[in-house]
């Protein structure tokens, strides 16, 4: 029966109810056993004098959670100039060519997001893309390739890269799905025509692993970095793989010195303050990072310092604007012990 507010005859056998109840429950309290009563008190009195012993220590479980949904995968295309863009969601910096003849695609992320990529690429309209191409092997740069594969012509890399990826899911104790390795590999460099673009590829040796390339959009004046650059981050070196910091600090060098000064330049990673695009002084200032991680370290080692010690740094003085807070975030131990392998190793 619906009751509207302001009903007191819908109310007033509720609250005699409620009235009957209370009696009923005060009688029964006045009525307990006063020796129930003292066991009671003291029960709670020795687990309060225990609680400050052993079971001190002890947290009782937590009630089981509401399970909490992840939040809404945000990925976004941005045109950057004559049909070349980049497009951001979940991994590494995806570049990508789309115009009247041809597509084409720099990185692909992780499934998820391959799959918004595929799907809403701008231009496509269910056209093949005609070359999809891996900066290296790290998962959240190919991880979308068997996404893409179906409707990609080539899928193409350094020919480290497959060596890479196998070694890696090894490493990883996991089996390597075939359809992400690449289909078409290149020892030192790689260009196509794409339409009125043309899209070229350079290895320069090892760096952040032995299988990063640099990619230019020539016509469109866009180069992509792939994890060869990490904006104002400390990067993932991975020695495993291949890397090499002293590589890295020459090609980076080199790229900033010989590729065009007023073209846009994508990376891989970027901190949120400074993004994923910039200029050739944005290499030089990670260039400078790396050179000043090993300096610090070579004059550590000469101090006597052990690997260990030397990876106690926090954050290394002099780059403010790579700071991270202490944690599993900060990715500077794992830069200090890499640059120590690596200057250990090199005698």
């Amino acid at each position: 029966m619906a009751v509207c507010v302001g009903d007191n005859r819908a109310r007033r056998p509720r609250l005699q109810e409620k009235s009957l109840a209370t009696a009923v429950w005060l009688a029964s309290l006045r009525r307990m056993n006063r020796r129930a009563f003292l066991i009671s008190s003291g029960a709670a009195a020795s687990l309060a004098l225990l609680g400050r012993g052993r079971l001190s220590a002890q947290t009782p479980p937590a009630a089981p959670s509401v399970p909490v949904a992840p939040p809404p995968l945000v990925t976004e295309f941005k045109l950057l100039r004559r049909n070349v863009g980049l497009f951001t969601g979940q991994g590494g910096t995806v570049g990508w060519l789309s115009n009247r003849d041809a597509l084409a695609v720099v990185d692909t992320q992780f499934p998820q997001t391959a799959a918004v990529l595929l799907r809403d690429l701008p231009g496509r309209d269910g056209r093949m893309i005609d070359a999809v191409i891996n900066t290296h092997h790290h998962g959240d740069h190919t991880g979308g390739n068997a996404v893409l594969r179906p409707a990609a012509k080539n899928i193409i890399a350094h020919a480290n890269v497959p060596e890479l990826m196998r070694a890696r899911a090894e490493a990883d104790k996991r089996t390597l799905d075939p359809a992400l390795l690449p289909t078409l590999g290149f020892p030192d460099g790689y260009m196509q025509g794409f339409g009125d673009e043309t899209i070229a590829a350079t290895y320069f040796g090892p760096a952040h692993t032995r299988g990063d390339i640099v990619v230019i959009f020539k016509e469109a004046n866009v180069v992509h970095m792939g994890d060869l650059m990490f904006n104002r981050l400390y990067p993932v070196i991975d020695r495993p793989g291949g890397a090499s910091i002293r590589g890295w600090i020459k090609l980076l060098e080199k790229v900033a010195k010989d590729y065009p000064s007023d073209a846009i330049y994508v990376f891989g990673h970027g901190n949120p303050k400074f993004g994923v695009t910039g200029t050739p002084a944005d290499l030089l200032v990670f260039r400078d990072y790396l050179s000043g991680l090993l300096a610090h370290v070579e004059a550590e080692i000469k101090a006597g310092k052990s690997k260990e010690e030397i990876q106690k740094l926090e954050n290394l003085p002099g780059f403010p604007d790579f700071h991270q807070p202490p944690g599993r975030g900060n990715r500077l131990p794992g830069n200090l012990g890499v640059a120590y392998d690596e200057i250990m190793a090199a005698g």
